[in-house]
């Protein structure tokens, strides 16, 4: 495999990983930790991802228990899951906080796979703009004749069917969300 495809594939694949991360922020009617992967609390002047400074515990099916390491943090924390866009209502005893997920509305629902596709789909964009910019650079190799014309098309080929591949687990990777956000 030539440079330009493994670089490439190297992009595709940090495409892929950038939307599990946005998938994993998308709240569906299940608890998952990965929801509060990009909540920051202030702490000591900096902005700390939460799993850095609570312990997030899912006792329940629909609840979340975020015990802080430094019990002075908690109403930081909550401060935190109200600003995120997450639309939960974090409530204190002093000690922990505790969360209960909403079920989803049917209208909600709708939303929230809309929103999955939309970040699908800009993601297979990038995937596409990774296979043209590899595709420029063969064609910019074969022009300073660094490589030969059976060589560019057989490079191509195989950037083709890599970015298939990628294009294909961005839709596999969507179909389950769908159904993970459907069924709740």
């Amino acid at each position: 495999m030539s440079e330009i495809n493994e670089a490439s594939v190297k992009r595709m694949e940090k495409s892929i990983s950038a939307l599990k991360d946005e998938f994993n922020a998308i709240r569906t009617g299940r608890a998952s930790a990965s929801l509060f992967d990009k909540v920051r609390v202030e702490y000591y002047g900096e902005k700390t991802p939460l799993s850095q400074v609570a312990n997030i515990a899912i006792p329940e099916a629909r609840m979340f228990v975020i015990t802080p390491w430094d019990k002075n943090l908690i109403g930081e924390i909550e401060k935190a899951i109200q600003r995120s866009e997450l639309g939960l209502n974090p409530s204190n005893d002093g000690k922990v906080i505790r969360i209960s997920i909403p079920p989803l509305t049917a209208e909600r629902r709708k939303e929230l796979v809309k929103q999955a596709k939309t970040i699908a789909e800009n993601s297979r964009v990038a995937i596409r703009n990774i296979r043209r910019d590899g595709n420029d650079e063969l064609k910019k190799q074969q022009k300073d004749n660094s490589i030969t014309e059976d060589e560019l098309k057989t490079a191509e080929d195989t950037l083709q069917k890599t970015t298939d591949k990628f294009i294909a687990e961005i839709n596999k990777i969507l179909e389950d969300k769908e159904k993970e956000i459907m069924e709740g």
